[in-house]
């Protein structure tokens, strides 16, 4: 019998769908790394959301895995290239949530566009402002949106409705349809009155957002992360925010995730960067739920199951 071991919870229909199929499904939420390592031989497969990183150390404990399964978009904290050479099948199921992630993206930008945070507390303090809190129309902004993959692509139809023109640069993958232009980054840096960011985390795309990159635009920009927050370089992002060169941010995602969130604010060690961060009114902050709506639970579990049973 094959068996599967979920070192993170998932959607209950994905554990129903396998066993339905023949495979014995375990648990294990609380051991360590290192517990699991020692295991690691008795299962065919893992499904993993991000506990930890299966990294080269890891896999190097006798296995035999055939595939570990990430339920959700990224593969960052898996050591592909070291799974590859083990022939272990790295699951991801960006399908599953790509819908999720658009609509966010695009619910925070017009929170943003429309004063819709600030308006709210003003009214719930008895202030009423109109002329305060005119806002900004979406239809016929210029709109840049970086990758194009599963996620930059569900964004870009998105965004169809709202009759914006769609500037869409991604490095490896060339397009044809209709509704957008495939143009190469200075396009973007030129024309762009909003940046979508829709790349995964990699050693070419870390950090990759920073002082340098700012100064590219040739006007103001509205920018929006919902991909990974080690992209962004939050320093130079709200030192572009004050200087006037980005108008607003919409993150979805933050630098400081990687570290214990909530201990930067228990043991008051917050970076002056992201001080001043959730200080400004022209941002917009999210706990990294694009992608996590109740819909997408759903869909990331069924086509976490599709892609495995294609294995067999």
């Amino acid at each position: 019998m094959k068996k599967v071991l979920f070192i993170d919870s998932v959607h209950p229909l994905v554990e129903k769908e396998l066993a339905k199929k023949g495979f014995q499904v375990e648990h294990d939420y609380s051991s360590s790394k290192e517990e699991i390592a020692k295991i690691l031989n008795q299962y065919e497969g893992l499904i993993i959301r991000s506990r930890f990183k299966i990294d080269q150390e890891f896999l190097s404990h006798p296995h035999q895995l055939n595939f570990i399964g990430r339920y959700g978009a990224g593969l960052e904290n898996i050591d592909t290239a070291f799974a590859e050479q083990q022939k272990i099948t790295c699951i991801r199921v960006p399908e599953g949530n790509a819908d999720a992630v658009g609509e966010q993206a695009i619910g925070m930008l017009l929170m943003l566009f429309n004063n819709l945070k600030r308006a709210d507390q003003e009214i719930r303090n008895g202030i009423w402002k109109r002329e305060e809190n005119r806002g900004y129309e979406l239809s016929g902004k210029t709109v840049g949106i970086i990758g194009a993959g599963h996620m930059g692509s569900r964004m870009i139809r998105k965004l169809q409705g709202f009759d914006c023109q769609i500037l869409v640069y991604d490095k490896y993958k060339r397009m044809d349809e209709v509704g957008f232009v495939q143009v190469e980054l200075n396009e973007i840096f030129k024309r762009a009155d909003i940046v979508s960011i829709h790349t995964p985390l990699t050693e070419e795309t870390d950090n990759w957002m920073n002082e340098n990159f700012w100064n590219q635009f040739y006007k103001p920009i509205y920018f929006i992360n919902t991909a990974r927050g080690p992209i962004v370089n939050t320093k130079s992002l709200i030192d572009a925010i004050d200087q006037g060169k980005i108008s607003g941010a919409c993150l979805d995602v933050l630098e400081y995730e990687k570290t214990s969130f909530e201990n930067l604010f228990e043991n008051k060690e917050l970076p002056e960067a992201f001080q001043r961060l959730i200080a400004s009114e022209k941002v917009i902050l999210s706990p990294h739920i694009a992608g996590w709506s109740f819909e997408s639970y759903v869909k990331l579990g069924t086509t976490m199951v599709d892609k495995i049973l294609a294995l067999y």
